[in-house]
C-alpha cells in the first residue's frame, strides 16, 4: 500500500512538473518519450486546435479526427521541432495543412452552403437583425461568406490571436500578404454585415 501511496504521489509531482514547463521544453521531452509531457501539450492546446480546423471544415467530426492526427504527428516528430515559431504556430500550421488535405478530398462538397443559408434575411425589421442575441449568429455567418483566404486571416488574426507574423508562417505568405488580406477581409465583411443589418460593429 505504501508503495502504491508514494507511485501516485510521484505521478501527481511528475504532473505538476510537466504543467510547469514551457511548449518547448515539452517538445523535448516528448522528443525523448514522454508521455506525461505529450498529455500536457495535449491539454493545453487541443481546444485551440479543435476550433481552428472547425472553422475551416464545419465538420465537429472531421475536426476531431485531425485534433488527434495533429497530435500522432506531434509525438512522432517533436524532434523536428527548430523553435522558429511558437509551438502554437506550428501546431497550427500543421492542422491547417491537414485540413486543406480534408478539404480537397471534399472537392463535390460545398462546405459553405449551410452557412450561406444562416445570413439573416434583408426582409428582417432593423430590431430583429439588431437583436443582441442575433449579432454574433450574423457575424458568424458573414465570416463564413468570405473567401476561404480572407476566412482564414481573420480567423487566425481575431479568433486566434495571432500576429501578422505569425500568421504568415502558418500559412506560408509574407507579412505584405497578410496585411493586404486583412484589409480586403475587414472591407468585405464590414459590407455583409452592413448588409445584414449590423452597420454599427462593421468598423
Amino acid at each position: 500500500m505504501q508503495n502504491v501511496i508514494a507511485i501516485n504521489a510521484a505521478a501527481r509531482q511528475g504532473i505538476i512538473a510537466a504543467q510547469a514547463t514551457s511548449d518547448e521544453m515539452l517538445l523535448e521531452q516528448i522528443a525523448d518519450g514522454d508521455r506525461t509531457a505529450m498529455h500536457t501539450l495535449y491539454l493545453r492546446h487541443n481546444v485551440r486546435v479543435y476550433r481552428f480546423v472547425l472553422r475551416s471544415l464545419r465538420d465537429p467530426i472531421a475536426a476531431e479526427d485531425i485534433v488527434s492526427q495533429v497530435f500522432l504527428d506531434v509525438w512522432r516528430t517533436a524532434a523536428q521541432f527548430e523553435g522558429r515559431s511558437r509551438v502554437s504556430t506550428w501546431l497550427l500550421s500543421i492542422a491547417r495543412f491537414k485540413a486543406l488535405t480534408a478539404m480537397r478530398q471534399r472537392c463535390h462538397e460545398d462546405i459553405d452552403q449551410e452557412n450561406v443559408r444562416e445570413i439573416a434575411d434583408g426582409a428582417d425589421t432593423p430590431e430583429t437583425s439588431l437583436d443582441r442575441s442575433n449579432v454574433r449568429a450574423i457575424l458568424r455567418a458573414c465570416i463564413a461568406k468570405l473567401s476561404p483566404a480572407h476566412r482564414e486571416i481573420i480567423n487566425l488574426v481575431y479568433y486566434h490571436e495571432k500576429t501578422v507574423e505569425e500568421a504568415g508562417e502558418i500559412i506560408g505568405i509574407p507579412q505584405s500578404t497578410v496585411k493586404t488580406r486583412m484589409f480586403y477581409a475587414r472591407k468585405q465583411l464590414a459590407a455583409l454585415l452592413k448588409g445584414a443589418g449590423v452597420a454599427t460593429i462593421a468598423a
